[in-house]
């Protein structure tokens, strides 16, 4: 955010001392929420501390602050840290400003449509309490805050050429800053070629890594951009893509140049594998490129864009049709020409890395990550296609070519699989939403649980049943008990929700006698709610119990641990 009435200086929370928050005057809490209601990494360990059952109920009483979540609505905890911090703050005394901000990505406008008026009565309320000191002024509108960093270009020096997804180095520890080159080992597509979506069955060599994991956990990745955009965004800002360059922070206090961007760095490598270019630009973007332009038509549509006014032609030109930043610029050449290189790490965010939930499982493939995925392309008003950046990134990889090396590291993932091996394990994975079942059964048929049920949705038998011949082979073997929903098929759509809803007596019989867990994972629009509503309806038809009893039931299992889902947009 544009900071125009006092000095807050924007710091991730994994940063902060917590032992001086009670010294702080005024603070902002943004933040999102991940998995089951969780907090994100760098927030965990502030978390753990502001809840602490010690800290006294008046600690922060010297506090003023204001909570903005960052969510999408489509997920059944929506906001659910900004609302329980906004909460805790207060029970510890703090003044909050203002109501607690619940950012929706599901909002026609994006966050933005609920940000831009929060922002606006924070700034009326910051102001008020803490004015303009005398003798300084607001920053304008149409002026640039100062550049976060200044590039140093050098002369001397040339780049070697090496294509770093062939260069694996050896990581400290997988992790974020330093994750393991995995070797691509396979890269198959999974569906019929007649079928419209393709999707791949990816597998990777991380042999010599150290790397665990068990069902239910995650690996991540980070994307490039492809070379054909990498050449036409240097074209654009008359970039030599193989000139180096160091950084330096304007503010050394509280900015650090990325890890991820080695000293000295080629351009080629910045555009390449750290700015987010193909991705849909937000309003704070062209509230930036706004200040540059000198063209007067340009200038105007710009402030047009960035203005709260204008947001419904923002959306329609930039959101609805998934226009990305590198089209745009496009579409703004004298701005761009005008763009100065030390504000591209302000312009442009940085690639985040992806989650994909792992499909197998070391007891059955050791030194092996396996994963589903889905390729994302679709069609808008633009004459191009849209593509997904890391699922396109990633099928583009053809390994029979030559080694390839993809830096990777694993997070431990929000589902949980019984320890008990003669608990029942029941699973609703239409889709891709079926690899990290595959995982869980490979890993609990390695360790000898076979009380397993299977329920998997997709359109056609001969077209998009992933692993459908591992499935009957584990039936076969008195592993797994399987329900399919070839929703296709047949003139009548079938779904499995439908199939819940069938098997309710048996369903009802492994989680009421048997102790079962009930896990679903798989796209977020209506499959959940719906196999939900089908499970609940099982309570009642097999149980007696009533509509009420049946919702606190399935409420009861999700504290217990026995209902889970892992759900995406």
């Amino acid at each position: 955010m544009k900071n125009k009435y006092s000095p807050l200086n924007p710091l991730a929370l994994s940063k902060l001392n917590t032992a001086n928050l009670i010294s702080e005057s005024l603070v902002v809490f943004v933040c999102s929420t991940t998995g089951q209601g969780d907090p994100p990494d760098n927030m965990k360990n502030f978390w753990r501390f502001v809840f602490r059952k010690s800290l006294p109920a008046g600690s922060l009483c010297r506090l003023d602050c204001a909570v903005l979540g960052l969510g999408d609505s489509s997920y059944p905890k929506f906001n659910f840290v900004a609302k329980k911090l906004h909460k805790r703050l207060m029970q510890l005394g703090a003044s909050v400003l203002l109501p607690v901000g619940l950012a929706d990505d599901q909002h026609d406008l994006g966050a933005d449509g609920v940000i831009d008026p929060w922002l606006t009565s924070f700034w009326e309320r910051a102001q008020a309490l803490y004015p303009t000191p005398a003798g300084q002024s607001l920053i304008r509108e149409d002026e640039p805050l100062p550049p976060r960093y200044v590039f140093q270009f050098l002369d001397d020096v040339s780049e070697n050429g090496a294509d770093r997804l062939r260069v694996p180095e050896q990581p400290i520890s997988p992790s974020q800053t330093h994750p393991f080159p995995g070797r691509v080992v396979s890269n198959k597509r999974v569906t019929h070629s007649s079928h419209f979506q393709d999707v791949r069955h990816i597998e990777f060599d991380v042999t010599g890594s150290n790397i665990e994991f068990t069902a239910g956990d995650v690996v991540m990745m980070r994307p490039c951009n492809t070379p054909e955009d990498v050449e036409q965004f240097c074209q654009l800002l008359r970039l030599d893509p193989d000139r180096q360059f160091t950084l330096s922070p304007t503010d050394s206090d509280t900015v650090s140049v990325p890890a991820r961007l080695a000293q000295p760095c080629t351009v080629r490598r910045l555009v390449e594998s750290f700015l987010d270019i193909a991705a849909v630009p937000r309003r704070s973007f062209f509230e930036l490129l706004a200040t540059f332009a000198t063209n007067e038509l340009e200038r105007e549509k710009l402030s047009e864009f960035s203005s709260a006014q204008g947001q419904d032609e923002l959306h329609a030109y930039c959101n609805r049709p998934r226009r990305t930043a590198l089209e745009v610029l496009t579409d703004f050449p004298h701005t761009t020409a005008e763009l100065s290189v030390d504000y591209l790490l302000d312009l442009f965010p940085e690639i985040q890395p992806r989650s994909f939930s792992i499909a197998s499982s070391l007891l059955a493939h050791p030194n092996r990550i396996q994963i589903l995925l889905a390729v994302v392309r679709y069609k808008t008003k633009m004459h191009l296609p849209r593509k997904g950046l890391c699922s396109s990134w990633l099928a583009s990889l053809d390994p029979t070519q030559g080694d390839i090396y993809v830096p990777l590291w694993v997070k431990k993932g929000s589902m949980k699989f019984p320890k008990d091996p003669y608990s029942p394990v029941i699973m609703v994975g239409p889709g891709t939403g079926v690899a990290p079942f595959r995982s869980a059964l490979q890993e609990r048929i390695a360790q000898g649980k076979n009380a397993n049920v299977l329920f998997f949705g997709c359109r056609s038998q001969s077209k998009d049943f992933y692993c459908g011949s591992e499935w009957e082979e584990m039936g076969k073997a008195g592993q797994l008990t399987l329900f399919t929903a070839f929703s296709r098929d047949q003139e009548d759509k079938i779904y499995v929700q439908q199939r819940v809803q069938e098997q309710a007596e048996l369903l009802w019989d492994l989680i009421a006698n048997k102790n079962g867990y009930f896990y679903i994972a798989g796209n977020a629009k209506q499959m959940p709610t719906a196999v939900c509503d089908a499970l609940k309806e099982g309570f009642q038809s097999q149980g007696g119990v009533s509509s009420s009893e049946a919702d606190e039931m399935l409420v009861a299992m999700e504290r217990a641990g026995r209902f889970q889902s892992e759900t995406w947009s």
